[in-house]
Formats: C-alpha cells, sequence, structure tokens
C-alpha cells in the first residue's frame, strides 16, 4: 500500500504523517520523488482501510493498495516514477535508468591475467563503455571446468579500476566472499543459479552496494521479481535488473533463448532499471549484434557485453565473446542507434596507455599473474 501526498506539503506534516501511520502495525518508508513524495506501507496492509488512512491528514493526495506479491519491486510502490541507481565509480557517478543514456558493460567472462584485463578494460573504456565486467568466482555446471581465480583475480580487478576509472562489475557466489568482493566492486552481481539464494540475497542486500540480478535459467518473471523484493527488503533500493536469456526445448541453434519481451513486461511492471546481455543469452558472438539493437530498440537501459582479445584462447565462454575490433565496431553502432532513442549522449574517448603497462606486450598471452 502506498499513500500519495499532495505537492508542495510541509515537511512537518509529512514528518506527522508518518509517525501517525508507524502505530498502525506497518513500517512506514519515505520514498522523495521528483514531483511528489510517496510513503510506502510495508507489512499487514490487507487489515487497513484506505478511507481510513485518508483521513489523517488533508495533504494525502490518495492511497493505493498494491496487489501483487512484490511490494516495494511493484511500479505502484514509487506511483510510477523510475527507479535512478546511481553508481560512484572512480571517474564520477553512472546512472541506469530509464531517463538516462543507454549504459554499456563490457569484459571477459573471466579474469586470466593482468595483461588480458588490462587491454581489454583500456580498449572497453576508449570506446565508450562505463563498466568492466569480469569474473573473479566462476558458477559452472562442471565441477571440473574453470572456477576462476578467485582472490587474485580480484585484484586484477582493482588494477583495471586503477588505469581506466572504469566501474566493475563481478559476481559473488558464497555469503563468506561477499565483504572482499564489496571493497572491489561497484555493483556486485547475482548470477542466475543464485537468483533463488535467498539467504545470498538477504547477506548482499545490506552491503548497500548496488546489485545486479540476474534472471534464473528459468525463473519467470514474478519469480525474479520476488527475488528483487529480497533484497529491498534490506532497505537496499539499488537494484538492476539483468534478462540474460532462458531455457526452451531448442537450444540447438542458442545457448539460450533472449527473452526480449520481457523489457516491455518488466517496464509495466516495476519501477527498477532493466539490462540485457544478449552474450550469455545467444552463446555465440554472431548473433550479439542484433540482440544488442534489439534490447536497445525494446527499451533496456544498459547492455552487457561479452569481450575478449584473443575468444579463441579465453578460458571460458569464448565462443560468446567479441574481439576488441568487434567490440569497437559494435560501439559505433550502439552509439547511432542509442542516439536515435534519446539514450546517448557521450562521445567515445581515446587514452593513451599508462607508463607502467607500456611494456607489456597485449598480443601474448602470457600469464603474469601469480597461480
Amino acid at each position: 500500500m502506498i499513500v500519495v501526498i499532495k505537492p508542495d506539503t510541509p515537511p512537518e506534516e509529512i514528518e506527522r504523517i508518518i509517525q501517525e501511520l508507524d502505530h498502525w502495525d506497518v513500517k512506514p518508508e519515505k520514498l522523495v520523488g521528483k514531483h511528489k513524495v510517496v510513503i510506502g506501507l510495508v507489512g499487514n496492509t490487507a487489515i487497513l482501510n484506505p478511507e481510513h488512512i485518508q483521513q489523517i491528514s488533508p495533504f494525502i493526495q490518495e492511497v493505493i493498495r498494491i496487489d501483487k506479491p512484490f511490494k516495494r519491486v511493484a511500479k505502484e510502490f514509487r506511483h510510477g516514477e523510475p527507479t535512478e541507481v546511481v553508481v560512484k565509480t572512480l571517474k564520477g557517478p553512472v546512472r541506469f535508468g530509464q531517463n538516462h543514456p543507454v549504459v554499456v558493460v563490457a569484459g571477459p567472462c573471466s579474469v586470466e591475467n593482468e595483461a588480458m584485463i588490462v587491454e581489454t578494460a583500456l580498449a572497453v573504456k576508449a570506446t565508450g563503455a562505463k563498466f568492466l565486467r569480469g569474473g573473479a568466482y566462476k558458477p559452472r555446471t562442471s565441477p571440473y571446468a574453470f572456477q576462476g581465480h578467485g582472490d587474485s583475480a580480484l585484484e586484477l580487478l582493482a588494477i583495471a579500476r586503477e588505469v581506466t576509472g572504469l566501474g566493475i562489475i563481478t559476481e559473488v557466489m558464497d555469503t563468506a566472499d561477499i565483504e572482499k568482493i564489496a571493497e572491489v566492486a561497484d555493483v556486485i552481481q547475482i548470477g542466475t543459479r543464485n537468483m533463488q539464494n535467498f539467504s545470498l540475497l538477504k547477506k548482499v542486500g545490506t552491503t548497500g552496494k548496488p546489485i545486479l540480478l540476474k534472471r534464473g535459467l528459468s525463473a519467470t518473471i514474478e519469480e525474479w521479481l520476488m527475488a528483487a523484493e529480497y533484497i529491498l527488503a534490506t532497505g537496499n533500493p539499488n537494484v538492476i535488473l539483468c534478462e540474460r536469456g532462458i531455457r526452451s526445448f531448442d537450444q540447438k541453434y542458442t545457448r539460450n533463448v533472449l527473452d526480449i519481451s520481457a523489457i516491455p513486461v518488466l517496464r509495466s511492471l516495476t519501477h527498477l532499471p532493466i539490462m540485457v546481455d544478449p552474450s550469455h543469452a545467444t552463446g555465440k558472438s554472431e548473433f550479439v549484434r542484433p540482440m544488442v539493437m534489439a534490447a536497445i530498440a525494446s527499451g533496456a537501459d544498459s547492455v552487457m557485453i561479452e569481450v575478449h582479445p584473443d575468444p579463441a584462447k579465453a578460458l571460458s565462454d569464448g565462443p560468446q565473446s567479441l574481439t576488441l575490433e568487434e567490440f569497437e565496431s559494435i560501439m559505433q553502432e550502439i552509439a547511432q542507434f542509442a542516439q536515435f532513442f534519446g539514450r546517448w549522449n557521450q562521445l567515445p574517448l581515446t587514452l593513451t596507455t599508462p607508463a607502467r603497462f607500456q611494456s607489456i606486450n597485449f598480443s601474448t598471452s602470457c600469464n603474469i599473474m601469480s597461480a
């Protein structure tokens, strides 16, 4: 249930209303938007009579009951005003949301070595990406597959952030790793296999960090939004939803099925920003380009693209990774396409490789990271 306050209501009256509602065995949460203030009521609201709440103050515009199982995530909870997730990076804040430019996130599936991650970071930064994604801990279907370099990979992501100023997105798999990942990551990712790991969701929400929540392999949209509700219920409103493809009956030609229709459906149900990951959805680099454009045309606020200097030698997910040259090409198209929809206002940047890395031969695959 939400209580919509009339514009220009005195702040002291808003506080009085909140204090009054606090006596009604519910938890009032004040949400300040650009044009008005909304008070969300969380708890056993089924017993509340909206007409009685309306009588608390003449400054209450209306009382709306939310009939969906997800409350804080529901679009009505913010009275239709979209959430803006602001991520603080070394180069300043980056905003995710439908009233902002499309945010491009790019990088390899796994952090392999210093040369590789720094080269990739420099390349994606130079073409306009705002975030570097890279896996330090990798959830794999097979226990014998490469699981990531762990703690040492986090150190390399920190180096890449220092060199480029890019924001860092990396995945957490275990509650025991949250604290050290939060020291490096600007956005903490919950991967598809952990979408319904509720203890992890509750714990990661308490960090206060922005959370990227990927859709489960076979999750319905409601299950996905209920998973997001776990995070928001901790008091952390900074959640970005990521569509990355779902399982279907025909996976011969693509890795998963990218649910483009989920974008407008989510827009009708929730106020949270939406990201699309066409790399994991298609599983093939040649299909990434058209799916990126489809995502932007459908209203996605962000796209995540896998990029690797030499996909043929990647330790994981090489077939779906773009080369640096392919990524540069697709970024030029993204800029033009997003500009058409009014979702692009930045220019590609050209960086000079810092002196400490000028001696590194990035064309080689030497591993300079200690095992």
